[in-house]
């Protein structure tokens, strides 16, 4: 395991092949929180409303500005009930695969987040102009601030469904340095898999850890 630097950009362009360590500072987020599976209409209506704010709150900036912050990749965290955790557990150590879950079950917040210089009021200024449009999600999305600390994280490239043996991998490297999870499972979405064959998508695998 590695400690990647501080910068923005270590935390969004991590090396492929090695589990690093990162300290995320307090960031702001545009976050939709919502339950089904990721292939749900529910994801997709938050994804939908994510980009739609994102983008006009990013014209909105440049207009008031002179310039704004690119538009970030899509995150979501992800997890599961009390009742499903024993299992979740065991696909971190390779005994089981999520498709082994009730997806219909799992529960997530989509989120993408917005550095200077948008903020609440440029915010709630792209919320009031994508009110003309059918976006569903819209009424549910917020904008939060969130300190994140220490996390571990790895590049997977590949289908989204062929994450276990990255996620194994993750969680094995964790455990050797003397740390263990703590939080949500945290996923990026580096790659569209709207454009991207499924070999190549890069998703940033996360997971916030504390000392054992």
């Amino acid at each position: 395991m590695t400690v990647a630097a501080q910068p923005l950009s270590a935390l969004y362009k991590p090396r492929r092949g090695r589990v690093e360590l990162v300290d995320v500072p307090e960031l702001s987020f545009l976050v939709v929180a919502g339950q089904g599976a990721p292939e749900g209409f529910d994801f997709a209506a938050a994804v939908q409303a994510l980009y739609a704010v994102s983008w006009g709150a990013h014209f909105l900036a440049r207009k008031a500005f002179g310039e704004a912050p690119p538009v970030m990749p899509l995150e979501a965290l992800w997890w599961v009930g009390a009742e499903q955790q024993g299992l979740v557990e065991e696909v971190s150590r390779g005994r089981a695969t999520m498709a082994s879950t009730d997806r219909s079950q799992w529960r997530w917040e989509a989120m993408i987040m917005q550095g200077d210089p948008i903020d609440a009021v440029v915010v709630a200024e792209a919320v009031a102009r994508a009110r003309g449009k059918d976006l569903t999600a819209l009424g549910r999305l917020e904008l939060r601030t969130w300190e994140e600390g220490r996390c571990a994280q790895l590049l997977h490239v590949g289908p989204y469904a062929d994450e276990s043996p990255s996620l194994v991998r993750l969680h094995s490297v964790i455990a050797e340095a003397g740390l263990r999870p703590r939080g949500r499972h945290h996923e990026i979405y580096l790659g569209d898999p709207r454009r991207a064959a499924p070999q190549r998508l890069r998703t940033i695998l996360r997971q916030p850890v504390e000392p054992v």
